[in-house]
């Protein structure tokens, strides 16, 4: 069989079979539980406020005599092209954040919706002060440029969401040293260098936050016997270096607790349905297969202003929402979110 790969969210999905990808999609980030009767949403809508227009000037009227949770504060956000980074770039704009995101897609994809660019220009609509840096995390060059290009702009790095991801599908008798590498630079790598370089600022501040993005995949198989037929048996490497990013973040938790540095991890209970995934498997899922974007990007936000206290956790996105009590709100941070599958 040939492989076959896809661009999805500003992640490089591969798998051994054409024929396997729109199953296996649904696994990427999926912790693997039952998906929360609530919260049984489907993808936002991706409407962009431009600057300036009416809807943009009554937004920005409306939040400014509201009190926003990250007013002031700079955040930066990997692979805000589309999908979770681009929704989470929105949610921290209406929240009064300074942005820096980063993507390897600046411009319109040729078949993808969304770009570096349109996030940006959502997010002005919106208030904020965004710079973008194009940049591939696979090359450590590049990404070396993320955080001294922030500073550079803002003075300062008050919160990190490591978001960007590769997710390359075989079995691991055909995995290549080079795709091998590819997974570890920027699942594991690179969320480590863009952390060492944010800390200096951090310490500074004597407060920050920190975010990686894990996956369900990072659990152990049952059994045995085991059961690794269809697409079960083709993301261990991807799981690995998810298991790997939640114990690198325990670990600076425990280091830089008395620093008041929050770091945390955070996965989606259900399927997330970014613009690439929903392209290639949005047909076949049913709502309770789903969860939405806006559930995972409101517990994101928790974690983005949690107290001190509140730090080494392997979070679960609709966990979160029941234990803290939030509500759900729109990606404008205006109304709380509908949910329910666009036609």
């Amino acid at each position: 069989m040939q492989l076959s790969s896809l661009d999805l969210s500003d992640t490089t999905l591969s798998v051994s079979a054409t024929h396997q990808f729109r199953r296996v999609v649904l696994n990427v980030h999926s912790s693997q539980y039952p998906s929360h009767n609530l919260f049984r949403h489907f993808v936002t809508d991706h409407t962009i406020l431009r600057k300036g227009s009416k809807r943009s000037k009554q937004l920005l009227k409306e939040q400014n005599n509201v009190e926003r949770v990250l007013q002031g504060k700079t955040a930066v956000i990997t692979g805000a092209s589309r999908g979770i980074g681009a929704a989470t770039a929105r949610r921290f704009a209406a929240e009064g954040a300074n942005l820096v995101l980063t993507a390897r897609t600046v411009d319109k994809h040729p078949t993808l919706a969304g770009s570096l660019n349109e996030t940006a220009e959502a997010c002005t609509g919106l208030g904020a002060k965004v710079h973008i840096i194009q940049a591939d995390l696979a090359d450590e060059q590049s990404r070396l440029r993320i955080i001294p290009a922030a500073l550079e702009e803002f003075g300062t790095v008050n919160i990190l969401v490591n978001n960007a991801v590769a997710a390359i599908y075989k079995p691991l008798d055909r995995y290549s040293l080079k795709h091998r590498r590819i997974m570890t630079e920027i699942n594991v790598q690179a969320p480590l260098d863009l952390i060492q370089q944010s800390l200096p600022s951090m310490f500074e501040a004597n407060e920050g936050w920190i975010i990686n993005l894990s996956s369900g995949s990072k659990r152990h198989p049952s059994g045995p016997p085991y059961d690794l037929g269809g697409v079960k048996g083709v993301y261990g490497f991807y799981g690995a270096t998810k298991a790997m990013l939640d114990r690198l973040t325990t670990a600076l938790a425990s280091e830089l607790a008395d620093k008041r540095i929050r770091v945390n991890t955070v996965e989606p209970k259900a399927a997330v349905l970014s613009e690439g995934a929903d392209a290639v498997v949005g047909d076949m899922l049913t709502s309770s297969q789903i969860e939405s974007i806006e559930a995972m990007v409101e517990s994101i936000l928790f974690l983005a202003h949690c107290k001190p206290e509140h730090t080494g956790r392997n979070e679960i996105s609709l966990d979160v929402i029941d234990q803290q009590n939030l509500t759900v709100m729109d990606l404008e941070g205006h109304e709380p979110h509908r949910g329910g599958k666009s036609s």
